[in-house]
C-alpha cells in the first residue's frame, strides 16, 4: 500500500483517499514572466512521478496544477511590483501577452519532458471573482481587516484559534524576529501579516475592482480560492517546492482555516531543492539555466546539450524530497546511464524466447512495487531495472535463454516500470528528439544568415528569408541580441 511523506505530520503515512476511487490533487504551477528552468522541472517531474502511479493503482484523479498570472509580487509577497505587470511596462506588452507567451513556452518544455498534461489548469487571472469571495469570508470571520483599502490578515488573531506555523514548524515570536526589519509595513497592524488583496496604485496596470479597493489579490489567494473550487472544501494532496512551505503554504493554511474553519488539505507533499553548488537554483538568485538552454547547450556552465529525458533521468535517480547538486559532469553521468537504460529496453524488444531460462528475472514487479509505495522512490526502482538488464544482455549476448512467459514478463514490467510510471521514453522517442534539435538548428541557420544579410545591407535577402518563414508559419523577432522565433 503506497507510503507518502506528509510534511504536515513530518512521517510517512499509508494514502487514504478522502473519496474511495478519487484523487484530488493540487499542484503549484509557474509563475509566467520568464522561461521555465530546472528548478521548474523538478516539482513537475515529481508530481507528474505521483500522478502517474495513482492512476497506474486505479485512481481516477483530478490533478489541478495552476498558472500564477497575477499578485506575484517582488520581495516578501506583499510590497514591490507584480513581476508579470513588471515584465509587460519593460517589454511594453499587454500582461496576458506575457503570461501567453511565456505559459506556451512552458508547455512546450513540459511536452519535452514527458510532463502530462493536468486535468485542469486554472489562471490566477481567470479567478478574481472566486479570490474576492474567499477574502470576504475571511472578513466575515473577523480575522482580516483593511487598511487604505487594502486587506490583510489579522494572523495574531488568527493564532489565538488556529495553530499558525504548524506546517514549516515555525511559531510567531520566530516569525516577528525575521519579518520586524522589512520596509513598508505602514498598513498593516503587524509585520508579520499578509495581504489578501492590495489596493493598486495608479500605475499598475493589472487591478480588479472588489468591496475594498480598485486593486489585485495577494499571491497566497489564488491556490486557496481555485484548490477548493476544483476539489472541494478538503481535499486529499497539495504538493510544490520545499520553498513554497513558509511563507506561500503556510499563509493557504491559515487563509483555508480562517474562512472555512478547517484545514482544505489531507497529505502536504514537497519536493527538495536543486542547487548550484550548494546553493538554491532560482531567478531570485540569478543562477538559474533554462531549460531550453539546457536543450541547446547555450549557457557557461554546460558543455554540451542535454537531451529532455536526460534531464528526466537525472531528477529521477535521486528522491524527491533529497536535495539534487546541478553540474555538467551530473548530467553526463545521467546521460550515459539513461543510454544504458535504453539500450537494455531495446535489446529486451529484440529478445527470442526459449522453451526454458536460464537467467533469472526475480520478482522484479514486486520490488519496483515495493519501491514506488515507499514513498515513491524512483531511484530504488530504477536500480532495480538495471539489475535486470543484467539478465536482459546476457540474453542477448547468446550467454543464456529466456522463456517466453518470463520474457513477456520482463517487457510488461519494464514498459509499467519504466515508460508509463517513471515517464522515460525508450522506445525511439529520443531519435526524434535528435530530430527536433536538428530542425531547431536548421531554423536558426537561416536566421543567422538573415542576420548577416541585414549587416551587408542585403535587404533582399533579409527579407526573402523573414517572408518565406512567416509563411511556413514561423513568427520571428528582431531584438538587440540577434533574434526569437515560434512555430
Amino acid at each position: 500500500m503506497l507510503q507518502i511523506y506528509n510534511t504536515l505530520s513530518r512521517q510517512k503515512e499509508y494514502f487514504k483517499p478522502l473519496h474511495e476511487g478519487h484523487v484530488g490533487m493540487y499542484v503549484c504551477g509557474p509563475t509566467v514572466y520568464g522561461d521555465a528552468h530546472l528548478g521548474h522541472a523538478r516539482p513537475a517531474i515529481t508530481f507528474d512521478l505521483l500522478y502517474r502511479y495513482l492512476l497506474h493503482l486505479g485512481y481516477k484523479v483530478r490533478y489541478v496544477r495552476n498558472i500564477t498570472d497575477v499578485g506575484h509580487l517582488e520581495h516578501d509577497a506583499d510590497e514591490g511590483e507584480d513581476k508579470i505587470a513588471k515584465k509587460a511596462r519593460l517589454e511594453q506588452l499587454e500582461p496576458m501577452e506575457v503570461v501567453q507567451y511565456f505559459t506556451n513556452r512552458y508547455h512546450r518544455d513540459m511536452e519535452l519532458l514527458n510532463v502530462l498534461p493536468p486535468s485542469i489548469e486554472p489562471h490566477a487571472s481567470g479567478h478574481i471573482i472566486e479570490q474576492i469571495a474567499f477574502v470576504q469570508k475571511i472578513m466575515d470571520k473577523g480575522y482580516a481587516y483593511v487598511s487604505n483599502g487594502s486587506v490583510y490578515m489579522d494572523v495574531e488573531k488568527y493564532a489565538k484559534d488556529y495553530p499558525y506555523g504548524k506546517l514549516s514548524g515555525r511559531n510567531l515570536e520566530d516569525i516577528v524576529t525575521e519579518t520586524r526589519e522589512l520596509d513598508g509595513q505602514q498598513e498593516k497592524k503587524h509585520s508579520f501579516d499578509f495581504a489578501l488583496w492590495k489596493k493598486a496604485s495608479p500605475e499598475h496596470i493589472m487591478h480588479w475592482p472588489s468591496p475594498w479597493s480598485e486593486g489585485f489579490p495577494g499571491w497566497h489567494m489564488e491556490c486557496s480560492a481555485m484548490g477548493t473550487k476544483y476539489l472541494g472544501e478538503q481535499f486529499d494532496i497539495h504538493g510544490g517546492g520545499m520553498d513554497l512551505m513558509f511563507p506561500h503554504h503556510e499563509a493557504e493554511i491559515a487563509q483555508s482555516c480562517a474562512a472555512l474553519g478547517h484545514d482544505s488539505v489531507r497529505y502536504w507533499m514537497h519536493n527538495n531543492m536543486i542547487t548550484i553548488a550548494g546553493k538554491k537554483m532560482g531567478k531570485s538568485y540569478n543562477n538559474f539555466i533554462t531549460l531550453e538552454q539546457f536543450f541547446e547547450g547555450k549557457h557557461e556552465l554546460l558543455e554540451q546539450p542535454f537531451s529532455p529525458m536526460t534531464i528526466r533521468f537525472f531528477i529521477l535517480q535521486a528522491h524527491y524530497r533529497s536535495t539534487v547538486d546541478f553540474s555538467n559532469d551530473a548530467l553526463v553521468a545521467a546521460e550515459k546511464g539513461l543510454a544504458r537504460l535504453t539500450e537494455a529496453y531495446q535489446r529486451l524488444m529484440k529478445l527470442q524466447a526459449s522453451a526454458t531460462s536460464t537467467v533469472e528475472i526475480g520478482n522484479l514487479r514486486e520490488r519496483c512495487q515495493e519501491a514506488m509505495d515507499d514513498d515513491l522512490n524512483s531511484p530504488i526502482v530504477i536500480s532495480h531495472l538495471f539489475d535486470s538488464a543484467r539478465a536482459i544482455n546476457t540474453v542477448f549476448d547468446g550467454k543464456g535463454t529466456i522463456s517466453e512467459a518470463d520474457l513477456n514478463e520482463l517487457r510488461e514490467v519494464w514498459k509499467t516500470y519504466a515508460m508509463d510510471i517513471l515517464g522515460l521514453q525508450l522506445d525511439g522517442a529520443q531519435e526524434a528528439g535528435a530530430g527536433m534539435d536538428a530542425y531547431k538548428g536548421a531554423v536558426d541557420m537561416l536566421l543567422n544568415m538573415r542576420l548577416e544579410a541585414k549587416r551587408q545591407k542585403d535587404w533582399a535577402t533579409s527579407d526573402k528569408i523573414r517572408n518565406e518563414l512567416t509563411a511556413l508559419g514561423f513568427t520571428i523577432k528582431d531584438t538587440k541580441d540577434g533574434f526569437e522565433w515560434s512555430l
